[in-house]
């Protein structure tokens, strides 16, 4: 159950900074949903394998390079979906960036 709460606060998350930032695209509430979804998917199996792999990079930039994996987890995405668009690489960095803070926030209050 509280994986749909999260899912849920997630998806209004997405639907709201699509609002907000003008590089990306969301058609609906049940468009942001199905992006949570994936990004939860994405997050789960594919990031932890990129951060492996880019553990060098990682190390020699002091981590700032996940920020970068973190963006082309939004471009993959965004490639997936045809509700869900990403500009370009600039504006999924953006988003990363905000959805780590909303994430961050949520947490705060409880909710994932």
């Amino acid at each position: 159950m509280d994986w749909i709460i999260k899912i849920l606060a997630n998806g209004l998350l997405i639907l709201g900074l699509s609002r907000i930032l003008e590089g990306i695209k969301v058609q609906g509430f049940t468009a942001a949903v199905i992006a949570a979804v994936l990004f939860s998917l994405v997050n789960t199996f594919i990031r932890p394998v990129l951060l492996f792999v880019s553990f060098p990079v990682n190390l020699l930039t002091l981590g700032l390079f996940t920020f970068v994996i973190n963006a082309l987890m939004v471009l993959l995405v965004g490639k997936f979906m045809t509700s869900f668009q990403v500009r370009d690489f600039w504006w999924a960095l953006v988003f990363s960036v905000c959805m780590s803070i909303g994430s961050v926030l949520l947490s705060m209050f409880g909710i994932g």
